[in-house]
């Protein structure tokens, strides 16, 4: 019972990259945005908005 999708190797496989790539994204994406967020922070501390 260790194939509970009854799937091939090969589907395996390219269900786990495709996991792999979401996760890449995911992490890319809060990277990004965290990265944004600190740029438009220091421009407002920059224009004397604090």
């Amino acid at each position: 019972m260790s194939d509970p999708f009854h799937e091939g190797p090969a589907a395996a496989k390219a269900r786990k990259m495709r996991s792999v790539m979401i996760a890449v994204a995911l992490v890319a994406f809060v990277v990004i945005v965290f990265v944004v967020t600190i740029v438009k922070i220091a421009a407002n501390i920059g224009h004397g908005a604090g």
